[in-house]
């Protein structure tokens, strides 16, 4: 299988469970790497034979930036779903990490979850 990695993402959102989280917008960053075949595209270099990477990280943009969730895995879990709805991609992983003012000093609280289509 063949995989189409996105590193390094990042957002501003209000998410976390502390009520500073949501009143004061903090970073996000994010990593997705969509397993998928890239034999087509490899072979006819057209962009609509391949899976759009603009498209993916538009589905990351819209959850971070949307609405607020208590927990990273909540997070993860809604861009591996929306990710997997994608025509052609048969798996994803996905890492979101924060770096929360209360954890302080700490270089980053990070989720990675794996997903396969059903």
């Amino acid at each position: 299988m063949d995989r189409i990695q996105l590193q390094g993402m990042s957002f501003q959102g209000r998410h976390g469970v502390r009520p500073a989280e949501r009143e004061k917008a903090q970073e996000f960053k994010v990593d997705v790497e969509v397993d998928c075949d890239l034999r087509e595209p490899g072979r006819t270099d057209r962009l609509e034979d391949t899976i759009d990477y603009t498209k993916l990280r538009a589905i990351v943009r819209e959850v971070i930036e949307g609405e607020p969730v208590n927990l990273l895995e909540t997070m993860a879990a809604r861009i591996a779903e929306r990710t997997l709805q994608v025509p052609g991609v048969a798996a994803v992983s996905v890492r979101v990490a924060k770096r929360p003012a209360s954890m302080q000093p700490i270089e980053a609280a990070a989720v990675h979850i794996n997903r396969t289509r059903a």
